[in-house]
């Protein structure tokens, strides 16, 4: 019988190509130069937000007829501090103080409720749960201009019209239901084995909600009250279609009283801007850390 004899099949030629390390080199190469396109863009980007703040800042120090004769974007010769103490003489401290009460007693009680609410749609189950999480995401889809002549007849028969009260109702209602979206995504990323070790350990969900949900979504919390104490803050429709008396003015509206029948002090009206943005900045200042950790969660994942 014939013996067949097997040839040795040939290598296989890899493809031509780069190898690894070449390929390697050459992205830690690209990642070494410099990208200029994206620092122009970068420092446009910085002259576009900082140009309106200088120019605020600079036509708050300029008297009136500097204001009028000057180049708006130069400094003023001769700085002046008389538009920030015509604001102060103008109740300035009442309108701070009634924007303050509306912020804090908006921000608080609406971070109690959506974090509570947000709680029970993570670790609950049952119709009514999925029933009230729908009923929350309902109200992403209703606008806040729609709803001024229902809150206006609501407010009046309840006779808070001119009121706080008036303002405080409303921001919290509205402020529920985007906080119980970001705080429930917020909560969904704590492991369930540590609610499960403190069950165990016989913890009720009254103690797993404020001694381990609230410090593992704590930076989501800062964020939400950031964001919702600003839009209180700077709001504009409710004070105005809610309140009507220099009593119950708010900042916002405060700009009026320095428009006259014929002209209007802009550089007063630049000062108030400015005296207004300072509890904003130094609020940022003290919670910048939980902020950002807030904002740039999941993106490490």
């Amino acid at each position: 019988m014939a013996s067949t004899t097997q040839l040795p099949l040939p290598a296989p030629t890899s493809a031509p190509g780069p190898s690894r390390t070449q390929a390697a080199s050459r992205r830690r190469a690209f990642r070494g130069r410099p990208n200029i396109g994206g620092a122009l863009g970068g420092w446009f980007w910085l002259a576009v937000i900082i140009l309106p703040v200088y120019y605020v800042v600079i036509t708050s120090l300029k008297d009136q007829g500097g204001f009028f004769t000057t180049n708006p974007l130069v400094p003023p010769a001769e700085p002046t501090l008389d538009n920030y103490q015509l604001v102060l003489q103008n109740d300035f401290v009442r309108y701070f103080a009634n924007s303050l009460i509306v912020t804090v007693g908006s921000v608080i009680p609406g971070l109690l409720v959506s974090f509570m609410a947000s709680y029970a749609i993570v670790r609950g189950n049952g119709w009514f749960i999925s029933a009230t999480n729908k009923l929350f995401l309902l109200g992403l889809a209703i606008p806040l201009h729609a709803t001024i002549i229902p809150i206006y007849w609501m407010i009046t028969r309840a006779h808070m019209y001119d009121t706080l009260l008036a303002l405080i109702l409303p921001s919290i209602a509205f402020s529920i239901p985007i906080s119980v979206l970001i705080l429930a995504n917020f909560m969904r990323d704590v492991p369930n084995e540590l609610f499960e070790s403190m069950r165990l350990d016989g913890c009720s969900d009254w103690t797993m909600m404020w001694r381990l949900a609230l410090p593992m979504v704590r930076p989501a919390v800062v964020t939400v009250g950031i964001y919702n104490a600003l839009h209180v803050w700077n709001g504009f429709l409710f004070p105005l279609i809610l309140t009507q008396s220099p009593a119950t003015r708010v900042l916002p509206l405060s700009l009026w009283t320095f428009q006259g029948e014929f002209s209007v002090n802009i550089p007063a009206v630049l000062a108030a801007v400015v005296l207004a943005t300072l509890p904003l900045l130094v609020l940022y200042v003290v919670a910048r850390r939980q902020l950002l950790s807030g904002l740039t969660a999941g993106f490490s994942k």
